[in-house]
C-alpha cells in the first residue's frame, strides 16, 4: 500500500498519539508499504526527516500558547491537497484529527482519496479544564464534521464507541491498543529503583502520563497523607512546576521512556490515573501488563480496560474520597492487590502491536474496497446530541 498518515502531533513531542503512529509505522514497514508522515514542524533540528521507513512532511507550525511543545500546523486546505495529489496514496490515515486533520480529511474527500480517522483524544471536553467553556459546542462541531466526512472512524473503546454513534456518527469501528508485553512485565520490577525513590520502604503509589490539566494530577493530592507511601509521578508537561509545589513530597522522576519507563512501572505497588477524559489511557494498560493492579476513574477508555474488584477500582468521576478508599483497600491488604496484580496481567496477554496493527490494515482494505461498517442493530446508550453545522 501507498499510506498518507496525517499526524496532529508527531514528534519530538511524545504522547499517546505520536506512540501509536510509531507502532503502526514498524508494522507497515516490515509489510514493505511506502508511506509518508504529515506533520506539524519542529524546531528540533536533531529530528529526522525518516521515522521507521517513512519519510516525514513537515508544515510550518507555531507553539500552543501556554504548551509551547505542542505546536499547530499552518496553511489550508489546498497545501494539504497538493501534498495528497503529489504523492497520490492509497488511503489517508487521520491521527487524532482536529485542526491540521481537519484540512486532511476535507482534501482527500475533494481528491476521492479514502480515509481512516482515529479518534484518540476527547479535545471538546478539555474546553472547561482550560477556562474556556464557550468553545465546547464549537469544538464538538469540529469533530462530527471531521468524522462524518471520513470513511471509517475508529475508536478505542467501547465508551468513545457509545459517544460517536450517539452524535449520529456511524461509520464506527473498535480498533484498540496494543501493548508491548516483552518491555512491560512484572519482571521489570527493581529493588534497587525503589529504593532511590522510597528509601524507607514505603509502597509506592505511581502516576504516568502528561502533566497538563486535562490529566487532573492535582486530585492526586488527596492521596498525600497516606501513611507508608510515597507517590511517584512519572511525566513532564507544563503543570509540573504546579504539581511539585501542590504535592511537595511526592517524587517526580520527569519524562521516562524505553526500559527506563517499563523498570518505573514495574515497581510501582499500585497505579493511580484521576484523569476523565482519557478514550483509552495506554499508561493503565502498560501497568497492568508489569504486574501492578490500578484505580482510575469510572469514565472513558478505563471502563474497558478495569475490571472492579479483579484488577483494580473504578471510582466516580470526582468522588475524590472513594479514591482514596480504594487506594487503601489495596495498599493495606498485600494478598488481595498481589491477586489483582497477577490478573491484570493476565488480562493483557495476546494485545500486543502486530496484531493490532494488522487489524488496522484490514480497516485500510476495507475503506479502499468501499466495504461499510456494520451499523448497530439498536439506538446507542448514549443521549449526546450536536448540531451538524458546517465548520470553518
Amino acid at each position: 500500500m501507498r499510506i498518507a498518515i496525517v499526524a496532529e502531533s508527531f514528534l519530538p513531542l511524545m504522547n499517546g498519539v505520536t506512540h501509536s503512529i510509531l507502532r503502526v509505522l514498524e508494522h507497515l514497514q516490515d509489510r514493505g508499504d511506502e508511506v509518508m508522515v504529515i506533520a506539524p514542524s519542529t524546531s528540533d533540528t536533531a529530528v529526522s526527516d525518516v521515522v521507521n521507513g517513512a519519510y516525514v512532511y513537515r508544515l510550518p507550525s507555531v507553539p500552543l500558547a501556554g504548551y509551547t511543545n505542542v505546536r499547530v500546523a499552518l496553511g489550508g486546505v489546498n497545501r494539504v491537497k497538493r501534498i495528497l495529489a503529489d504523492y497520490a496514496p492509497d488511503v489517508v490515515h487521520l491521527a487524532s484529527p482536529f485542526v491540521l486533520g481537519w484540512r486532511a480529511v476535507q482534501a482527500a474527500h475533494q481528491l476521492g482519496i479514502p480515509t481512516v480517522a482515529i479518534y484518540q483524544t476527547e479535545i471538546p471536553s478539555y474546553a472547561a479544564r482550560y477556562g474556556v467553556p464557550f468553545l465546547e459546542n464549537w469544538a464538538w462541531n469540529r469533530v462530527d464534521n471531521i468524522h462524518l466526512l471520513a470513511n471509517r472512524t475508529l475508536v478505542p473503546s467501547t465508551f468513545a464507541l457509545n459517544q460517536l454513534r450517539g452524535r449520529g456518527i456511524l461509520r464506527v469501528d473498535m480498533w484498540r491498543r496494543g501493548v508491548d508485553t516483552a518491555r512491560f512485565n512484572p519482571a521489570k520490577r527493581s529493588t534497587a529503583w525503589r529504593a532511590t525513590v522510597a528509601p524507607d520502604g514505603e509502597r509506592i503509589i505511581g502516576y504516568v502520563g502528561r502533566l497538563a490539566i486535562e490529566k487532573q494530577v492535582e486530585d492526586l493530592a488527596v492521596l498525600a497523607d497516606l501513611p507508608g507511601t510515597r507517590l511517584v509521578i512519572v511525566g513532564d508537561g507544563p503543570q509540573r512546576a504546579a504539581l511539585e509545589a501542590a504535592l511537595p513530597n511526592a517524587v517526580f522522576t520527569g519524562f521516562l521512556s524505553g526500559d527506563d519507563l517499563a523498570q518505573a512501572v514495574a515497581s510501582f505497588d499500585l497505579f493511580v490515573h484521576p484523569g476523565e477524559f482519557e478514550t483509552f489511557c495506554q499508561t493503565i494498560q502498560e501497568a497492568m501488563a508489569s504486574g501492578v493492579p490500578v484505580v482510575a476513574t469510572g469514565r472513558g477508555g478505563p471502563l474497558d480496560l478495569v475490571e472492579n474488584s479483579r484488577t483494580g477500582w473504578l471510582f466516580e468521576p470526582g468522588n475524590l474520597a472513594q479514591l482514596r478508599g480504594y487506594v487503601e483497600d489495596l495498599m493495606g491488604d498485600d494478598a488481595k492487590r498481589r491477586a489483582f496484580a497477577a490478573t491484570a496481567a493476565a488480562s493483557v496477554q495476546g494485545r500486543t502491536w502486530p496484531a493490532l496493527s494488522a487489524n488496522l490494515v484490514r480497516h485500510y482494505e476495507d475503506v479502499m474496497a468501499g466495504r461499510a461498517v456494520v451499523e448497530p442493530a439498536g439506538p446507542s446508550n448514549t443521549t449526546l446530541t450536536s448540531s451538524k453545522g458546517p465548520v470553518s
